[in-house]
């Protein structure tokens, strides 16, 4: 088993640098085409919305297709909300793993992302609910959900951003 987590861990640092790097698409191929994102708005102090389909959320791709919609805006200047890209540098802890009886893995792990634009340094942290399936020697994601602690947002919230 700890070798399935050191295996977790990796993946999940891969994708970290992959969105770091702006490496659209090896980042996009680690999510399978009917994996959602989700980032839930917090609905009082100390409670999250849970169902995207009928509350409300800061973002909300049932599939993989709003990620690539969302790379695409970027890559073709068509998103001023990310003009310029800001620099991000994405942090990954606390990663605890536990396979479920469908054989899908159920991950939880702590993140922060530091990130520059405009000449100015924020950072945005969490923990990510994350839902994987084994493919070969590496990992698909079939859902990320990413819970945003410090939701009080001066500029943009994105993906790159979780």
């Amino acid at each position: 088993m700890s070798n399935t987590i050191q295996s977790i861990e990796q993946f999940l640092y891969r994708a970290s640098e992959y969105c770091d790097r702006q490496q659209w698409d090896e980042y996009l191929d680690m999510f399978d085409p009917e994996s959602m994102f989700h980032i839930p708005q917090w609905d009082s102090e100390h409670v999250y919305t849970t169902n995207p389909k009928r509350e409300m959320s800061l973002i909300y791709y049932p599939t993989r297709a709003g990620l690539e919609d969302r790379v695409f805006r970027i890559r073709t200047g068509k998103s001023a909300a990310c003009t310029p890209m800001p620099r991000t540098m994405h942090l990954i802890d606390n990663v605890q793993a536990e396979q479920q009886d469908d054989g899908l893995w159920q991950v939880k792990a702590n993140w922060a992302t530091h990130f520059f634009r405009f000449g100015e340094a924020e950072c945005f942290f969490g923990w990510a609910e994350y839902l994987l399936r084994e493919e070969g020697d590496s990992w698909k994601i079939m859902s990320k959900r990413a819970i945003v602690l410090n939701d009080k947002i001066r500029h943009v919230l994105d993906f790159y951003h979780v």
